[in-house]
C-alpha cells in the first residue's frame, strides 16, 4: 500500500483528501506544517508527498526545497497543492523541485491521476520492470 505524506495546515482540507485518499487504498501520514513535513517525510520514507504551499513554520515552497537538497528524500515525488493558479505560480513549484502542481480546490480524480503517474513510474523502476 503507497504511502502519502499529506502537509496541510487547514483541518477540514486535511480531514476530507486524507479520508478520501485512504477510501482509494493509500496509506496517509499526516503534517501540520512544513517543518514537521520536512522532518516526517525523513522519518517515514513516504512514497509521494502532497505539499500545501502556504503553511505555517515554514511554507511548502522551503520544505519542499529542503526535500530536494537532502539526498535522503531528494527521490520523493513532491505534488504542489496551492490555490494559486497563475502559470507563474506553476513555474514556481516546479523551480521549487515540486514534480507535479495541483489547485485547490481539490478535483479529486484529476490529482489521483497525477499521483498513480508518479507512483506508477516509480514502483516499475524499482520493481525492476524497467530494464536499460
Amino acid at each position: 500500500m503507497p504511502k502519502i505524506l499529506l502537509v496541510e495546515d487547514n483541518e477540514m482540507n486535511r480531514d476530507m483528501l486524507s479520508r478520501r485518499l485512504e477510501r482509494k487504498g493509500y496509506q496517509v501520514v499526516l503534517a501540520l506544517d512544513g517543518q514537521s513535513g520536512v522532518e516526517m517525510a525523513q522519518s517515514q520514507t513516504p512514497d509521494l508527498v502532497l505539499m500545501d504551499m502556504s503553511l505555517p513554520v515554514l511554507d511548502g515552497w522551503e520544505a519542499t526545497r529542503r526535500l530536494k537538497a537532502d539526498a535522503a528524500t531528494q527521490h520523493i515525488p513532491v505534488i504542489a497543492l496551492t490555490a494559486h493558479a497563475m502559470s507563474s505560480d506553476r513555474e514556481k513549484a516546479l523551480e521549487a523541485g515540486c514534480d507535479d502542481y495541483d489547485t485547490k480546490p481539490i478535483e479529486l480524480p484529476r490529482l489521483l491521476g497525477k499521483i498513480e503517474a508518479l507512483l506508477g513510474g516509480s514502483e516499475i523502476a524499482s520493481a525492476g520492470g524497467l530494464t536499460p
